[in-house]
């Protein structure tokens, strides 16, 4: 929700006041490409500025929790062997050493290397990443790469279904590339758990489907176009976010 600060002459406080965004009308589509209506989209969700900096936040934080350490190098204290000290202390004209598990010795351990035990994660507060969701979503908003379809009927799982639905679709304006691009089409958010419509679009690799209540900035930036089905199921669930804790 954007907001604006007032400053009151004579006393210490600010306050904030809303400001209300106007709501959006949007067209809506039935599966075959043919327009069936148009749903209003609330402007504290789809009407917001752009925000790159708190975009990009959320969205390195994001990939940064996915991360799986695997690198892994031994120090002096795992590397095998060296329990024996090489040669003795003095007399041999050589350096004195402790252990082949030093460092500087072939074979020995690893100082400063990567370690599987080191933790990547970053902590991404809730509001901050609806915030960054409702901005991104607004933007493609904006640029025309939401397509809002009334409902999928796929009881049975076909993708020759899916293919037609696509491209039916593909025919509006703005929309070519559903059936074109060769990856990272469309992500396809539905109101709720569908397998024959998940079945259907699983051999489809340009386009992935999941439930809207799952959707987040990493769908929406990877993808060309959002297909929302059921927008106003999708209106009720995404504000459900703003009061998020």
């Amino acid at each position: 929700m954007a907001t604006t600060k007032t400053h009151i002459e004579g006393k210490n406080r600010t306050v904030e006041a809303k400001k209300v965004l106007a709501p959006i009308e949007a067209v809506v589509y039935s599966q075959d490409g043919k327009k069936s209506g148009t749903v209003s989209l609330p402007g504290n969700i789809f009407g917001l500025s752009w925000n790159a900096d708190l975009v990009h936040q959320v969205i390195t934080s994001m990939k940064t929790n996915e991360r799986s350490p695997i690198a892994h190098t031994k120090d002096r204290g795992e590397v095998s062997g060296g329990g024996k000290k090489p040669w003795r202390q003095k007399g041999t004209g050589k350096a004195r050493h402790g252990s082949r598990r030093s460092p500087i010795w072939v074979g020995g351990g690893v100082t400063g290397g990567p370690t599987k035990d080191k933790n990547f994660e970053r902590k991404v507060n809730k509001k901050m990443k609806a915030k960054a969701l409702f901005t991104i979503l607004s933007r493609k908003v904006k640029d025309g790469e939401v397509l809002f379809v009334d409902q999928f009927k796929m009881t049975t799982p076909k993708t020759k279904d899916a293919l037609t639905a696509l491209a039916s679709l593909a025919k509006v304006k703005g929309f070519e590339k559903l059936t074109t691009k060769k990856k990272n089409a469309a992500h396809i958010a539905i109101d709720g758990k569908n397998k024959g419509i998940e079945l259907s679009f699983r051999n489809i690799g340009n386009v992935t489907v999941d439930e809207l209540r799952n959707l987040n900035p990493i769908d929406l930036m990877s993808k060309t176009y959002l297909v929302v089905a059921n927008p106003a199921k999708a209106v009720e669930v995404l504000e459900s976010k703003i009061n998020a804790k």
